[in-house]
């Protein structure tokens, strides 16, 4: 499986609709199934925009709708990656014995990665729908970075990494869609993302490992986050049929 489009073009930036959606059922084995045809199709097909608005207001009934039913995959995709990336945290234990016990892991914990915190608006106590949605999708485009330079330094799982990086660019770009205000939603730049890379990059092999060990964790960490929040989204009043 060879995706074209991995984490260097995260860049460029999506557009943008003002929609919301939620409706998200557990995912079963049919969901996940559907779930690998958006990380097997281009990005313009795997995440299409709504169209705009007419007068009547129809077509904004019809973005409404089209929101809902994509919020089962984001919930489902956000397990598969989760899923993922534990898998290849797993790996590295077993290839490199790189494993959370390692006493490394307290020397190289400075990366400033993304995480969810009560801040944020993602947590059941204090639940800010708009602001946790900025959040998800605006951590998941800082993590392609991160992403990218796994690719490069766990290169014996390149095609399960490749694919990790394009479904988390298509689970940022899908909930960006859902934020009012999508231009709030921070993406990091050309330059600030060549810039990190060459500063992770610039570690001796056993660092990178330790590194990649990080930002896994975390990644996986943050997945779980979004699966929660995603979730939650469901139940609430704002988004019942």
């Amino acid at each position: 499986m060879n995706f074209t489009e991995s984490c260097e073009a995260t860049g460029r930036r999506p557009g943008s609709a003002g929609s919301r959606s939620r409706s998200a059922p557990r995912p079963g084995p049919a969901a996940l199934l559907l779930l690998l045809l958006p990380l097997l199709l281009p990005p313009a097909a795997a995440a299409p925009l709504p169209a705009a608005a007419d007068s009547s207001g129809e077509a904004g009934l019809e973005e409404e709708a089209g929101a809902r039913r994509a919020l089962p995959d984001c919930e489902s995709l956000a397990w598969l990656l989760h899923s993922r990336a534990a898998r290849l945290q797993d790996e590295m234990c077993e290839k490199f014995s790189v494993c959370e016990n390692s006493m490394e892991m307290l020397v190289r914990n400075n990366l400033n990665l993304p995480k969810v915190t009560e801040e944020d608006g993602c947590l059941l106590a204090g639940f800010d729908e708009e602001k946790c949605l900025r959040k998800l999708s605006s951590g998941l485009f800082a993590f392609q970075t991160y992403l990218e330079f796994i690719q490069e330094t766990f290169a014996s799982e390149k095609q399960n990494v490749e694919s990790l990086c394009y479904g988390t660019k298509h689970l940022a770009t899908t909930i960006r869609q859902m934020v009012i205000n999508p231009d709030e939603v921070v993406i990091p730049d050309s330059a600030t993302q060549k810039s990190l890379l060459a500063k992770l990059k610039s570690d001796k092999a056993w660092i990178e490992k330790i590194t990649t060990h990080l930002i896994l964790r975390d990644f996986t960490s943050f997945m779980e986050k979004t699966v929660r929040a995603v979730r939650y989204l469901k139940n609430t009043r704002s988004f019942s049929a």
